[in-house]
């Protein structure tokens, strides 16, 4: 299959990414040239921001955007949708910097999409769990919220959390951006219910995560609190008619 990989954008969220970045962005160009990278940077003090600068000059496709401040991931992704929006990607990809996501899928994702789904899940739990390096408490803890998520709403999705995603332009563009309101990982799964509810068609495609190979994981102890919560609020608000 001829893959449209000039018509996609990559976007890729960093704070404090020194140890991985520029492997990134190698990895990244090495599935395809033609792929654009779009690094939202929120003024990581190591001086990441300056290795991406210095790699512009090696890819025309590669782009930043500077923030002052960490100022959370589903900020970083709005941001990220907006400009491709504007740009006008027919594809667009969430993706992390640590390598839990491995660049190769990126292929495979962008098939699936081209082949008709609207939302693409690179999944942790499709197809049996696939997740190398991850302590058994916070596999249970992972697997079992997925559970809850899917008793709570009826969203037929494995992984409610992932964050490997491969967006069609069309799929954003039926959400209101300026209305979600998640921020931490509880973002992933207020878009997948929001694209579920629209009645568009999510696919979970396998992949293996692996567990950051370099760097510090960003992951705290008040996510699990957010996103029980996170929940419940997408279940009212459907409810009343409220989401967007």
């Amino acid at each position: 299959m001829n893959l449209p990989t000039d018509k996609a954008l990559v976007i890729i969220p960093t704070y404090n990414e020194i140890d991985n970045i520029e492997n990134m962005i190698r990895a990244v160009f090495e599935q395809s040239t033609d792929f654009s990278l779009l690094i939202i940077e929120d003024g990581s003090p190591d001086g990441t921001a300056a290795v991406v600068k210095k790699l512009q000059g090696e890819y025309s496709n590669l782009h930043i955007i500077e923030r002052t401040g960490k100022l959370g991931l589903g900020t970083a992704y709005i941001t990220g949708f907006k400009w491709a929006l504007e740009k006008n990607f027919e594809f667009i990809f969430e993706m992390d910097c640590d390598f839990s996501h491995d660049p190769k899928d990126l292929l495979k994702l962008l098939a699936r999409a081209v082949e008709g789904a609207d939302l693409v899940i690179g999944s942790r739990y499709i197809d049996g769990i696939r997740i190398i390096n991850w302590p058994f408490r916070r596999l249970l803890l992972s697997y079992g919220a997925g559970i809850y998520t899917r008793i709570i709403t009826g969203i037929p999705i494995l992984d409610t959390t992932g964050g490997f995603k491969c967006f069609k332009r069309s799929t954003l563009e039926n959400i209101n951006l300026d209305q979600i309101i998640s921020n931490g990982y509880s973002f992933q799964l207020e878009l997948n219910y929001k694209v579920w509810s629209k009645g568009l068609k999510i696919v979970e495609h396998p992949i293996v995560f692996t567990e950051r190979r370099d760097g510090e994981s960003k992951m705290g102890g008040g996510i699990v609190i957010e996103a029980i919560f996170a929940v419940w609020r997408l279940r009212f608000a459907k409810m009343l008619g409220k989401l967007n």
